[in-house]
Parts: C-alpha cells; sequence; structure tokens
C-alpha cells in the first residue's frame, strides 16, 4: 500500500439544489476539480437519500452525512468515496457538520468540519461564541471550512463599512483556538452580491490546527470560477508527502564556534503546545535546523577554505618534489660525466658510480 496520497476537497455554498442546473454544475466541478470529498452549504433540503444524491454526484460518492435545513435557509452535505475513506459523525448542529474521518491508505485519523454560519447580526454573535467553545485537541488532526458569513479584516471586502467589532470578535475566536488560515490562491473575494456595481467580499475560509499543519503541510486551497452561486466554489489541496529540502549538514566545527550553544539552548528549549511526544521531538529538530541554517549562513566557509588550502598545498608539495627530483638529476649526472669512460677500468667505475 503506498502510505503517501493527495486528495482534493470542493468546498461550495451552492444557495439551494433546487435546480437541475445547479445539479450539472456540481457534477462538473467534482470532474474538474478530481475531488474525493464534497462539502456543500446552503442546501437548503430538508433530506438527503442516495437516490437525490447520484443526481448530484457520480456513483463514486457513496457515503455521506447531512444537517437539514431549517426551513428555507441553511444545510449541510458532506459527501466521499467510501473506497478512500471512512467517516463517522462527531457532532451536527445547523451551523457545522464534523465528521471523523479515517484514511484507508494510510489509517491516519482526521477530523473535517463543514461550516455554515449565520448571517444575521445576533446569529453571528451565537455562532462564534459556540466556535470558540470547540475543544480541538493538540494530538488531532482537525481541517475546517465553509462559509462562515464572518470576514477577518477590513481589505476582505471591496468597499468601506466593515464591521470593525465583528472582525475583532472572529479573529479572537480564531486566535483562541490555535487555528491556522489557509491561503487562497486564484480570486481575493469569494462572495458577491451580483448587482451591476457589486459588493465583493472574503466569507469561505478554511483553517486548520496545528497538528494538521504538522500531518499535512502542504494543504492549499484555491477559488474557482463563480456560477450559479454567488459565492465562488473552493478546490481544497492535502497532501501528506512532504516536499523534499535541500539536504542539511551539521557540521562539527560549529561546535566550536561563539554563538552555537545560545542558538542550542533558545530553539531546543523553546516552548511549544504540542503533547504528543513524538510531534515534540520533529518540532524541535525543525525549528533547530532553521535556525542553524540561518546561523550559518552568516560564519565564513571554513569548509571551502579547508579544501582550498589543502589543494593548495598539494599543489606546492608537488613543485617541491620537483625541485627535489630535478637537484637528484643534476647531481646523478656530474657524477656520471665524473667517471672515466671508454675503458674497460673507465666502465667498471660507471658502473660504481651508479
Amino acid at each position: 500500500m503506498n502510505h503517501n496520497r493527495n486528495w482534493n476537497v470542493l468546498c461550495w455554498n451552492v444557495r439551494a439544489l433546487n435546480a437541475v442546473r445547479k445539479w450539472d454544475a456540481i457534477r462538473n466541478k467534482v470532474g474538474e476539480t478530481n475531488c474525493d470529498i464534497v462539502c456543500l452549504q446552503e442546501t437548503k433540503k430538508d433530506n438527503f437519500d442516495a437516490a437525490f444524491v447520484r443526481k448530484i454526484l457520480p456513483a463514486t460518492f457513496d457515503d455521506y452525512l447531512f444537517v437539514p435545513s431549517a426551513g428555507a435557509s441553511g444545510g449541510l452535505l458532506v459527501a466521499w468515496k467510501f473506497v478512500y475513506f471512512e467517516g463517522n459523525l462527531k457532532f451536527a448542529n445547523n451551523m457545522a457538520l464534523a465528521i471523523d474521518f479515517s484514511s484507508k491508505h494510510n489509517d491516519s485519523l482526521w477530523t473535517l468540519m463543514n461550516v455554515y454560519g449565520p448571517y444575521t447580526l445576533e446569529g453571528k454573535r451565537e455562532f462564534i461564541t459556540w466556535l470558540q467553545s470547540l475543544d480541538i485537541s493538540n494530538d488531532e488532526d482537525w481541517i475546517i471550512l465553509g462559509d462562515f458569513n464572518l470576514y477577518r479584516y477590513p481589505e476582505n471586502r471591496n468597499r468601506e463599512g466593515a464591521d470593525i467589532n465583528e472582525m475583532f470578535l472572529f479573529n479572537s475566536c480564531i486566535s483562541h483556538l490555535g487555528l491556522t488560515k489557509i491561503f487562497l490562491h486564484g480570486k481575493k473575494y469569494t462572495w458577491s452580491n451580483m448587482q451591476n456595481l457589486p459588493l465583493l467580499e472574503r466569507l469561505d475560509w478554511v483553517l486548520t490546527n496545528n497538528s494538521w499543519t504538522l500531518s499535512y503541510p502542504e494543504t492549499t486551497s484555491k477559488a474557482l470560477i463563480m456560477e450559479v452561486s454567488d459565492h465562488s466554489p473552493l478546490v481544497i489541496s492535502i497532501s501528506t508527502d512532504i516536499p523534499k529540502a535541500h539536504i542539511f549538514r551539521f557540521e562539527n566545527y560549529w561546535l566550536l564556534r561563539e554563538g552555537f550553544q545560545d542558538i542550542l539552548s533558545e530553539n531546543w528549549f523553546a516552548h511549544n503546545s504540542l503533547i504528543d511526544k513524538a510531534k515534540i521531538i520533529t518540532n524541535k529538530f525543525k525549528n533547530l535546523r532553521a535556525a542553524l541554517k540561518v546561523w550559518s549562513s552568516n560564519l565564513s566557509n571554513l569548509h571551502c577554505k579547508y579544501l582550498s588550502n589543502s589543494a593548495t598545498l598539494g599543489i606546492f608539495g608537488g613543485i617541491q618534489r620537483l625541485k627535489i627530483g630535478r637537484m637528484e638529476l643534476q647531481v646523478h649526472l656530474k657524477r656520471k660525466a665524473s667517471c672515466p669512460s671508454g675503458t674497460a677500468k673507465g666502465i667498471l667505475e660507471a658502473k660504481r658510480c651508479h
């Protein structure tokens, strides 16, 4: 079994599954993104069955969980390929659907939470309070995605009028949970009011905890073209492959250099919030390696100088040996010239001279 595998998640507020053109658009996006998990928000459906799921998704998506809509608003669906993943309900309410997944290709365990945040002021405050109360363990891999109906910064709107207090509460919640934003490629905004002079906002987010970042460092997100909905679909690419880095070599002479012990102590004993011992030691080595790379870049390259000097000394040694050989040859020729020649005695003397 291959223990390294990449997979994609399609995340999309579809604004109701009430038209065939939307079903076709979802199927097309699934094929376009080659995704293995689909997370839909605002389905506006109070029930799902296998027959309806087949209308909007390929037959390979043979397992799913959903949250029914509340009247004509809300509703969540998560569907996945059972051949790759096994999913079990963790919890659900009208704002979120959390599923514990097991990846069959490497037996890894992780949690995905599909979110649809309320759009009313009162609902937003209630949602933030509930979100902040989540118990997200440092030993568990979490990815939280969907339409939060919240933005984090004034630049998440194309117009003035951002709610500063709302942004503060949302950012405080993210900080309290220790979550990290996955950078969005492709587009700056994910929602439009679809007017001639549109209001554009970033309302859709992908957040992960520190444990997820260590397990899946190559997680990326991209916003696709907006169609059949006022939200852009997002494709999240997840990889268990760790990119090959430049080879790190520890030089023994660093131990003798001033500042090495300070770098070692500062980075090896730095505080972190991890609990798992294997992740703690891995994190220590990563921090120390990064710090040593920066520190060593400011040192003179003694190793290269040593090799250069050795080569120079070798050349001088060769020249010296040539000089000695030349002197020995001159002495030999002088001795030979001083020996008698042309007679038997001279020949014998010449042999003795050798």
